[in-house]
Order: C-alpha cells, then sequence, then structure tokens
C-alpha cells in the first residue's frame, strides 16, 4: 500500500506535468524580462529599472501565460514535442507580445496602468528572448533522449544498417531514439540517391549507395539491417537480402505496406522479419491514393468473403480511406469474429461503422435484409469457391457460389441502386481447365451481361425523357418500357422521372496472392513445422505472384478508374518457378535444400496447369491509366436474358440428385463457356507455350 502511494506521488501524471511547467514559465518569464532590461541598458541595472522590472511582472506573467492557455502549451508533450508545438510557442509569445505593447499605449479606456508608457523595444527584446527559454525548456528533453544522450548507445542494442534515406528511414531513426536506441543503434544510411551521399539524417551518416552494401556491413560490424524502401520489389530486395546473408547480417527487417495512408507512420514495432513473400512477391506499385480516396471517402462499403485472405486485405485497406460504413459479410462467423478483433486493433477509430453480418451470398432475403439496412454504395465480392482440385470433386457447388451467388448479389446491388459493384475474379477464368476457372468466367459474364443491360436501360431512358418533351402538357402521358422491348419489368416514366440510376459492374483478375489461404505458401509453410519434406506438383511448374496488399492495392486502383463493363486484368509481374520458392524458403529459415529438408514432386492434381496462361492469353489487352492495370479485350458476350437462361439450366441440373449430375455440370460449362476444356497435367506444356506465345504477339 505505502509502495502504491509514493509511486502515485512520484510517478508521472498530466497534473504534475502541468504544475512543472506553468512554474517553469513564471520563472522563465520573469528571467526572460530582467534578461531584456540588462541587454537594454547594458547590464547597468540601477535600483530604479529594478523597481520598474517588479511594477510590471505581473502584466508579463499573467498576459503570456494566458496567451500560452489560448495556444494549448500546456498540452504538449515533453518527449515529443515537434516543429508544429514550436510554431505554437513562437505564435503564443507573438500575440502576448502584442497585447502588451497595446496594453502599454497611453489611452482613457485603461488610464492609471503600471505598464503605460513602458518601452516598446524592451517588449520586443523580452519576446524574443522568451521565445529562447520557453522553447528552449520544451526542448530540451527531446534535444537530450536524440542527440546527447544518443552518443552513449546501449551496449546491448543491435548495429543497424537503414537502407533508405527518405522519410521511411527517417522515421525509423527518430523512433529508435524515443525508446533510448535500447535494442537498435543505426550506424549508418545506404541510398541509391546519389545527391544524399554524405549528409547526415538525425546525426546518422548515409555512407553509400547500396552497391557498397557488403563492404560496409564489413566494415561496420553490422548486426542488423532494416529495409526502408516500401516500393522495392522482389528482384532487388533478393539480391540485397542474399548479400547481407552472406555478409552473416543475422537479422533482416522490411516496413510493411501501410494502411494508414494519411499519416503514414513507420515505428520499430512496426518492422517486420522479412518473408518469402517479400523475396518472391514484392512488386514495385505506385497506386493513386487520391483517386482511391475519392472513390470511398464516406461511401457505404459492402465486401462479401470478408473472413478469407482477399476479402480481409480488402476490408484494411478500405478503412484506410474513411468510409462511411463499412459492412462486412461472410458465411463463416469464426472468421468474422477473428477478423473484428484485428480492426478493434488496427482501426479503433472505425469502430461504430463497421458492422459484421452472417449470410450466404446465394439467400437472396438474407442480402436484401443487409441491403435494406445499409444502402450500401459500393460493393466488393470476394466470396467464392476458389480451390482448383476441391472443386473439381464438387461442381456443383462451384456453380451454386460462384455463378448463382453472384448472380443473386448482383441482381440485389442493382435493385438498391449500389454505385459499383467489383467482381474479384482470377486468372483460371482464362482459358479456364478447371471447373473454378469456368464458374468464375461465367462471373464475370454474368457481371458484363448486367451492365449491359443497365446501358440499354439507361439509353433508352434518355431518349424517352427527351421524346416526352415534345408532348403539350395538357396531353396524358402514358409511355412504357415493353418488357419485350428490353428484357425487363415493365415501368411507367413520366417527363419529370429521373434517369434510371446504372449501377456499374467490373470485374478485375489476378493471379497468385501470397499468404492467400489455400495457396502454396501456407502448405510449404506447414509441411517445414513437421520437418519436410516438401511437396511440389512438378519440377516446372510456374506460376505469377503478388503478395497480397499489393493485388488488393491495384484492386482499388481498377475499380476507382472502372466506368463500367470492363474485366480488368492486373500485371502480375514475371512467373516465379515453384520449385525455386521451395527451396528459397528451406534457406530463409536457415536450412540447407534436398539436405537438411527434401522436396518431392507429385505430379499435377485435377484441373491443374503446368504453367498458367498470362492474363492476355485470349485476345490481348488495352492499357489503361495505370501501367499495372490493363482491360481484357473479350468477345464472349450473353445478354442477362441469355444469362437467365443459362443459369436456369444449371439449376435443372443441380436440382438432379442422380448420379452422372457433376457431368452434366460440366458439359453445360464446355457449352456456354468460351476456351473451357479439361485438360490432364502431361499435354499442357506444350499447349501453354503455343497460347503464350501466341498472346505475346498479340498484346500491346
Amino acid at each position: 500500500m505505502t509502495r502504491q502511494i509514493i509511486n502515485k506521488l512520484t510517478g508521472p501524471s498530466s497534473l504534475k506535468r502541468f504544475l512543472f511547467f506553468f512554474c517553469a514559465d513564471i520563472i522563465l518569464i520573469v528571467t526572460s524580462l530582467f534578461l531584456s532590461f540588462l541587454f537594454h541598458f547594458d547590464f547597468d541595472l540601477n535600483a530604479v529599472y529594478v523597481g520598474l522590472v517588479v511594477e510590471v511582472i505581473p502584466y508579463f506573467v499573467v498576459v503570456k501565460l494566458i496567451s500560452f492557455g489560448v495556444f494549448r502549451i500546456y498540452r504538449m508533450t515533453w518527449r515529443y514535442v515537434g516543429i508544429f508545438d514550436l510554431v505554437n510557442i513562437v505564435g503564443a509569445l507573438i500575440v502576448s507580445g502584442m497585447v502588451l505593447i497595446i496594453l502599454s499605449l497611453p489611452t482613457s479606456l485603461l488610464p492609471g496602468l503600471g505598464i503605460t508608457g513602458f518601452p516598446k523595444r524592451i517588449i520586443l527584446e523580452d519576446s524574443i528572448i522568451s521565445i529562447f527559454l520557453i522553447a528552449g525548456l520544451r526542448i530540451s528533453k527531446r534535444l537530450y533522449m536524440e542527440v546527447i544522450h544518443k552518443q552513449r548507445p546501449a551496449r546491448q542494442a543491435k548495429r543497424a544498417l537503414i537502407l533508405g534515406a527518405g522519410n521511411t528511414g527517417e522515421m525509423i531513426v527518430r523512433d529508435m531514439a524515443r525508446v533510448n536506441f535500447s535494442e537498435f543503434y543505426p550506424v549508418g544510411f545506404l541510398d541509391d540517391d546519389k545527391t544524399r551521399i554524405g549528409t547526415y539524417i538525425h546525426g546518422v551518416k548515409v555512407f553509400g549507395t547500396t552497391e557498397t552494401l557488403r563492404e560496409i556491413i564489413l566494415k561496420h560490424d553490422i548486426d542488423t539491417m532494416i529495409i526502408a524502401i516500401p516500393s522495392l520489389n522482389h528482384k532487388n530486395l533478393k539480391q540485397i537480402y542474399d548479400t547481407a546473408k552472406k555478409a552473416n547480417v543475422g537479422t533482416i527487417k522490411i516496413v510493411p505496406r501501410i494502411y494508414n495512408f494519411d499519416k503514414p507512420d513507420v515505428n520499430m514495432k512496426g518492422l517486420e522479419d522479412i518473408s518469402i513473400e517479400d523475396l518472391v512477391g514484392r512488386q514495385s506499385v505506385a497506386i493513386n491514393y487520391k483517386d482511391i480516396g475519392d472513390f470511398i471517402n464516406s461511401k457505404s462499403v459492402l465486401i462479401t468473403g470478408a473472413g478469407g485472405s482477399i476479402g480481409s486485405e480488402i476490408v484494411y485497406q478500405v478503412c484506410a480511406f474513411a468510409p462511411g460504413n463499412v459492412i462486412i459479410f461472410d458465411i463463416d462467423e469464426t472468421e468474422l469474429h477473428n477478423l473484428g478483433l484485428k480492426i478493434a486493433r488496427s482501426s479503433p477509430q472505425l469502430s461504430e461503422k463497421i458492422h459484421y453480418k452472417t449470410g450466404d451470398v446465394r439467400d437472396e432475403a438474407r442480402l436484401s435484409e443487409v441491403f435494406e439496412e445499409f444502402k450500401p454504395q459500393i460493393v466488393f465480392h470476394a466470396a467464392a469457391y476458389k480451390h482448383v482440385p476441391m472443386m473439381e470433386f464438387n461442381p456443383k457447388e462451384a456453380v451454386k457460389v460462384n455463378m448463382l451467388g453472384t448472380y443473386a448479389l448482383a441482381k440485389t446491388a442493382r435493385k438498391y441502386g449500389v454505385d459499383k459493384f467489383i467482381l474479384i475474379s482470377t486468372d483460371k477464368a482464362v482459358r479456364p481447365t478447371s471447373v473454378m476457372g469456368a464458374t468464375k468466367r461465367m462471373a464475370e459474364n454474368v457481371c458484363k451481361a448486367m451492365n449491359e443491360e443497365n446501358v440499354q436501360r439507361s439509353t433508352f431512358n434518355v431518349q424517352r425523357s427527351s421524346e416526352s418533351n415534345a408532348y403539350s402538357p395538357t396531353q396524358p402521358f402514358n409511355h412504357e418500357v415493353k418488357s419485350e422491348e428490353l428484357g425487363v419489368r415493365s415501368e411507367p416514366i413520366s417527363p419529370t422521372h429521373p434517369l434510371t440510376h446504372s449501377t456499374r459492374f467490373i470485374s478485375v483478375r489476378f493471379g497468385n496472392v501470397l499468404g492467400s489461404r489455400g495457396s502454396v505458401l501456407p502448405l510449404f509453410l506447414d509441411q517445414l513445422k513437421y520437418g519436410g519434406p516438401l511437396t511440389v506438383t512438378h519440377r516446372d511448374m510456374k506460376r505469377y505472384f503478388m503478395t497480397i496488399p499489393e493485388a488488393v492495392s491495384l484492386v482499388l486502383q481498377a475499380s476507382a478508374m472502372g466506368v463500367g463493363g470492363e474485366v480488368f486484368v492486373l500485371d502480375m509481374g514475371e512467373p516465379v518457378n515453384i520449385t525455386d520458392v521451395a527451396e528459397e524458403l528451406i534457406r530463409i529459415h536457415g536450412l540447407e535444400p534436398y539436405k537438411d529438408i527434401d522436396i518431392i514432386f507429385t505430379g499435377l492434381r485435377p484441373g491443374e496447369k503446368l504453367f498458367e496462361e498470362i492474363l492476355t492469353a485470349e485476345e490481348g489487352t488495352d492499357a489503361s491509366k495505370h501501367e499495372k492495370v490493363f482491360i481484357a479485350r473479350n468477345s464472349e458476350k450473353y445478354s442477362l436474358d441469355e444469362i437467365k437462361g443459362i443459369l436456369n439450366e444449371f439449376r435443372e441440373v443441380l436440382s438432379n440428385n442422380g448420379q452422372g449430375s457433376d457431368d452434366l455440370v460440366r458439359e453445360l460449362l464446355r457449352k456456354y463457356v468460351k476456351h473451357y476444356e479439361e485438360t490432364g497435367g502431361g499435354e499442357q506444356l506444350s499447349r501453354v507455350s503455343k497460347f503464350s506465345e501466341a498472346s505475346k504477339e498479340g498484346q500491346r
């Protein structure tokens, strides 16, 4: 009990901090006034002047303290005083000086003030001295911690080399100083901008470019390397990683992708150990955050499949752009619960704007309830069955979710006037050889048909509205849109009726994302945990890879750009050999491939390709305004009536529980999905190589 009382009396608190600075400021204000008199009278201060100082002290103290309160000087944190705080101090002292000058002027309003007639030059001199004294006190602790104390780094701190002398690197050094360099001590920077070489950042020198990495590591006995270049691509990153490892650097950390784009602060706790995802799939992706912010800011956004790896990443990134509401929709309540815990930590300011809803995208009644309650303006549809081999054994379920679920959600979105509907699609939809790929291709067709029907409908209403202006005000107006003309429900249009709201439907295809559920990386990690072996289906298998944050950033970029009807494809970079990924993963864990951990080759699985066609393999692409986002040229098109008829055929097959219904589903997919064919792994090498070469010819 006694110890608690002592801790309470001696421990820091807001009240103690206020009292300390309040009393210190009074002393400094008095000191400043005496110093200004000394300077003004050439250090010849007689008794008359001392009496005059004592007489005006109350005016200086009261006016300045009131000014400090107005400018919130006492709410500053001593340890983290920055430029904004110093500007506030200067502003407060300038204002208080102006008030004192006004009070010193002869006036009939306040006659007989002790400060009346006081020399204006002394007031100006006092303001300048006060700025140095008051600001010096506030900045003293930070000056000690970050400059003086830094010269005596902790003996146990690891010697760190920072790659990247930009804003990110500066924030890292600043954060090291905040914790007294207890864990890491910055020895120097490397940066490929040659104009920075030889300069200092918080007293830390920029030694040279990354080409001198090995030399600097050996010369300065570096223990830790911190990569502070967020835009670094995986090829350069791997080269840096290999160089550092060969030079026996024990710890390599990297800055993560940043979601708080308004305040992209970086600290030591946020750094991550370099991972296989960084070495294989990290791309240099430039994102126009303003466009995405304009697209999402203050909007109501619904994400289906939000508990999955892609859906959850969409949630995280959407939350960074200040949405009005975020409706998180998933059939798995456990994943929603886990996602909620993570969001509560990462975006506590949005706690009242995030709504968790369980449900099935096939359940139109449930969808209507959610749309009626929240009126979403943007829908990201990430709910899908995506595991290729599993869907080969369950084709009917793939049709139910990927096709019928997409149709139900798209129909509901249009009914409730959603602005944009974004389907998350896949490279497996390009020349599909699997049920999963074929059903996702049909989901794209659903969205295109919905968008085309909306375009026709809006165009028709514009024409009807124009025609209506020719009618006399006394003439009855009874135009109706005939269902046989547009294939939609008949509805009357009045001369003042606004144009029908058109939901814009967009699809975005991308390839494999590292770390998603069911992808190769979690499988490898699980196998590695049990001592191997790692299983690869074929020694020559290649895939396009990108990390989840980068892929989702490009999805948001494409969504902001889309005007409706596009099938966007993302540039996934160069294909990566899966065997190389397995070998690199083993090495990053400090083991030797084929010696400590074996790799075995099991053969292609059902529906699996040896090489994925590039996303442009069919008719090629057209460029968009973003260098990594393209628009697929796709001649395949169905009207909405045709889509309804096709889906009805599938429903009839799904209602058949007899043997062979799975084969009927595959037959219908072959009938309606262009290029779909089930192909065994043995034929694919020559076939895919041929397609890839042909597609390169047709690509822009």
